[in-house]
């Protein structure tokens, strides 16, 4: 294990990189703060290579640790770790920010600098919050990582941005404060200690558990959404600028998902079985009631903004049916969902960007004038509708391969409805990409420049590589998982 401190580095160079950007002043200098969030980017996304290819897959333990006393009077570290389920998102969320500044490179001609910090600095936040072991440092940088995104939505989003930006604001704030409230009971429960790893280890009663995992459940449901606390997402996603779409599909919603692996099922074993059937149930409501939502909508993005909620239907299913296949079916849906979705709302802001809207109904025959847009463009839908061969299509067969082996009628369910993702998907395709052209706005559209081209192709390979070949992905977390359903599976009662 080398001596190289490669997770602060993930951590802090985006942040200190953002700072930097943001100290390059106004828009007389933006390309200057351009180049030091692309530097800053790279960089970030190089120095979590190290954590891939020096991961030993053979162990659970956590690796790549760091710690040092940060609040010794309380008890409070600064330690760091990863293991085979944190490991993969921080490589997903540094890959996505490089995604992110290319994409807002010539889209974004006003608060240039302050859009690029706000991204690297939500970045380096985030890889805090999925490599933190101490509480209190996974809560700062869980609720830090709030106000970059609450500032993309409100300054650079759409007509209706401050309602989004509050609603989203006030939404996740709200659970998180319940979470607080489960640390600090678990801190005096573990004798004075917020190591995450020392309150995996507590034999709590029945009744405190029930309560410290609805602690947890209100705040990482938010996040996720789950159904019925999902009605801000639209908003959010329909209201911020294309990069902010792309960051909160890819990277913000799987914040909660991981909470529930790292908190949750751990800590309150007993209770994660107790209400299984619960999480189970709004899982599937969200993958078929949401599903059908999303097939009305006649915005591209909130049409792909509920089909994330039902792809993390998805995830929680997974992660509560309490097998290898469900839980490794969702972190995969969890990393094949970043590129996924990340491709679409970047699809969607390449076309808003000539166009200035969103309806499907201004669109028709987007193939006759944008053919390498419209190639990719279909990628990623069939990979949304769970195409084999494509990453879609490989989380979610390992969740309702798992869902079967639980209960028949679960799997039937979660299964069946993916005919309902297929429909929305391409059903939104055809309109906006097939047939004649529509009017004389789509007749003078311009195909995908070589900018756009890149970042959508980068993420076209991940589609297609991760469906033809996910071992690489699956390898990394099959100890972990195994490990954490050992765990789960031992009463402590």
């Amino acid at each position: 294990m080398t001596d190289i401190p490669f997770l602060s580095l993930a951590i802090w160079i985006p942040i200190v990189g953002g700072l930097l950007a943001l100290a390059s002043g106004s828009d007389r200098n933006a390309s200057v703060a351009r180049f030091i969030a692309l530097f800053t980017a790279l960089t970030g996304f190089a120095v979590t290579i190290p954590l891939y290819t020096g991961f030993d897959v053979s162990t659970s333990a956590m690796q790549f640790t760091e710690s040092a006393p940060w609040i010794p009077q309380f008890n409070i570290n600064y330690s760091l770790g990863v293991d085979g389920i944190s490991m993969l998102f921080v490589l997903l969320n540094s890959f996505i920010t490089i995604i992110v500044v290319v994409a807002g490179w010539e889209v974004i001609q006003q608060k240039v600098a302050q859009y690029m910090a706000c991204f690297l600095i939500m970045s380096g936040l985030i890889n805090g919050i999925f490599t933190a072991l101490d509480g209190v440092l996974f809560y700062v940088f869980f609720e830090a990582s709030l106000i970059p995104l609450f500032l993309i939505i409100g300054v650079w989003g759409g007509p209706n941005r401050v309602y989004a930006a509050i609603k989203f604001f006030l939404y996740t704030l709200a659970g998180s404060l319940l979470m607080l409230v489960a640390l600090l009971y678990l801190f005096m429960e573990s004798g004075g200690s917020f190591n995450i790893l020392d309150w995996h280890e507590l034999k709590l009663g029945m009744e405190v558990q029930s309560l410290v995992f609805w602690a947890f459940l209100l705040s990482f449901a938010v996040k996720v959404p789950m159904f019925p606390v999902h009605t801000w997402l639209p908003d959010a996603h329909v209201e911020a600028p294309t990069g902010g779409s792309i960051v909160l599909a890819a990277i913000g919603l799987k914040l909660g998902a991981y909470g529930f692996l790292r908190f949750s099922l751990p800590i309150t074993p007993d209770a994660s079985h107790a209400f299984a059937p619960l999480i189970i149930t709004l899982s599937l409501i969200a993958v078929i009631y949401i599903g059908f939502v999303a097939l009305v909508q006649t915005d591209m993005k909130k049409l792909v903004a509920y089909s994330s909620i039902a792809h993390m239907g998805f995830v929680t299913l997974g992660f509560f049916i309490f097998s290898p296949l469900g839980i490794e079916g969702a972190l995969v849906q969890m990393v094949s969902h970043g590129f996924v979705s990340g491709g679409m709302f970047a699809c969607i802001g390449v076309l808003y960007d000539r166009m200035h809207s969103r309806q499907i109904a201004d669109y028709g025959g987007v193939v006759n004038v944008m053919p390498k847009f419209a190639a990719l463009f279909m990628l990623f839908s069939m990979a949304n509708s769970g195409l084999p061969a494509t990453s879609g299509f490989v989380g979610e067969f390992m969740v309702a391969l798992g869902a079967v082996k639980y209960d028949f009628w679960v799997g039937f369910a979660a299964s069946t409805t993916l005919i309902v993702g297929a429909a929305y998907t391409l059903w939104m395709y055809k309109r906006v990409v097939f047939g004649a052209v529509a009017n004389s706005h789509v007749a003078e559209l311009t195909d995908i420049n070589n900018r756009e081209f890149v970042f959508l192709a980068v993420l076209a390979v991940c589609v297609l590589a991760m469906g033809i070949y996910p071992f690489p992905i699956t390898e990394v977390m099959h100890a972990s998982v195994t490990d954490l359903l050992k765990h789960v599976a031992v009463s402590k009662l």
